[in-house]
This record gives C-alpha cells, structure tokens and sequence, in this order.
C-alpha cells in the first residue's frame, strides 16, 4: 500500500520512533530464534527482515490515519486485494469500465486487464476491511487493516454507516453487493466520457465505452448497497477519510475475513 498525503506532524514522529523501537526489538527476537538450531520451517532472521520495511510503512499509515481525516490511497503493485463492507451509501455515484495501467513487480505495466472505475462524491461505508495476501521466504501472510465496527462474512439486512469518506473511488475487477441495492437518479448506458463524479470525469474514460452515471437531480445519482465484496486493485479516497478505531494486523496464512 502507498501514495499516503498527509503531514506527519510531532505526534507521527514519536509514533515513527516507537515502531522503529518494536519493529527492531521483534526482529532481534526472531533472529535469535533462528540461530538456535531448531528447525521451524522458515528462516525467521531473514523473514523478520523482509518484514521490517513494510511494518514499519503500515505502522506510519495507521498512526496517521488514526488521528484522523486525510486522503489516502491503498494499492499493491500487481496484486489484487480485498475490500469488504456491511454496507456503503453513495452519492454523486459514478461507474466506467476501463483499462488502468497496472505495476508488474519488476517495474513495468500492463493494460490488459478491464476492470470498472467506481467513484462516491461522497460515501459512508458500514465498517471496512482490507485484506492482501503476500507470501514472504516461501510463507504465506495476510495484512488485516480495520475501521469501523466489525464486518461480517453475512452482511447484515440493515445497516448503519461509521465510516465517513469524500471523493472515494476504487478500480476493480469485481463488485458485488449482497441484498438489494437502490439506485436514483441514475443512467444505465451512459457514454463514459459523460460520466462525471464530484464534478470531474472518471480516469480512462473512453467515448462511447459504457458508463453509468446520473440523469440530474438534486446531489445527482446515489446508491445503496447492501454488503460490499470488491476485488480491487486500487481504493483512492482523493478527499477526506474519516476512519475510526482503526487496527492493522499481520497474521500468518491466507485470511479471508477479518
């Protein structure tokens, strides 16, 4: 995950110095752990450095977000992750189908992949979890990052919002919502150049490529959606991110819930 904006003021910094203390301590105990003679598995002592960069990044990303509204976005180079919700209401809604450039890990990109572009003026999302998979020296691992009240394998039937977001959009290969999902104001069809969110047209829209986007109205189309599963490659949030008790976590193997 990276492209974090924000101003990471005195409080980040002691934040800075007290994951750099943990993360130095945690790796010192697993490389003494490895050079013990027992076989475990895996060469902790080079896992454990593998893993010092990327905590010590998610450590930075959660204290600042925890202090609380800010643009962030969340993207892992080639690899899709998962985002899951109780619930999203939407409006301002916007949605293209498109072909992002997306990072190989040797550098390089590809445009061979459609995916739909979805973008909320603004949008309020019942919990949220994010989960990516990375396997580090041959084992698997999961980054767990939460906010919000608990997201649930079955969405519930109601829902209320406590996550609030502004000029949020993710790029997905699949989107799906569990129960029913309410549109107004809304045009199925529409050319994808025409489609516009929070005033502004979606990235790698085409004319003539398919677009759903508002027929007018006062604060344009909305959506609700009940249980929110998305395969994503990208999750902007471009305005503010309001994002309560926040928890990241990595835990070993493939989660699939949070």
């Amino acid at each position: 995950m990276n492209h974090l904006t924000t101003r990471l003021g005195p409080p980040v910094g002691r934040a800075r110095a007290r994951s750099t203390r943990a993360v130095t301590e945690w790796n010192a105990r697993m490389l003494a752990e490895a050079s013990d003679g027992t076989r475990r598995g895996t060469r902790w002592g080079r896992g454990a450095l593998a893993l010092v960069p990327s905590a010590l990044a998610v450590g930075l990303l959660g204290t600042a977000l925890a202090q609380g509204a800010l643009a962030a976005n969340f993207s892992v180079t080639g690899q899709p992750f998962t985002l899951t919700s109780n619930g999203v209401e939407g409006s301002g809604f916007g949605a293209i189908v498109n072909t992002p450039a997306v990072g190989r890990p040797d550098g390089s990109t590809t445009t061979n992949t459609a995916m739909a572009r979805v973008g909320f003026a603004s949008a309020g999302l019942a919990g949220l979890c994010g989960i990516v998979h990375q396997t580090i020296a041959g084992v698997p691992y999961s980054l767990l990052l939460t906010g919000g009240q608990k997201v649930t394998a079955a969405p519930p039937g109601t829902f209320t919002t406590d996550i609030d977001a502004s000029n949020l959009y993710i790029q997905a290969t699949e989107l799906q919502a569990y129960g029913p999902t309410t549109l107004q104001n809304a045009v199925l069809g529409q050319s994808a150049d025409q489609v516009t969110v929070a005033g502004k047209p979606l990235t790698g829209a085409l004319p003539g490529g398919f677009g759903l986007g508002s027929a007018g109205g006062e604060g344009g189309s909305s959506i609700t959606l009940h249980g929110l599963n998305a395969t994503a490659y990208d999750a902007e949030m471009a305005g503010a991110l309001v994002l309560p008790d926040l928890k990241i976590r990595v835990v070993a193997g493939s989660a699939t819930t949070c």
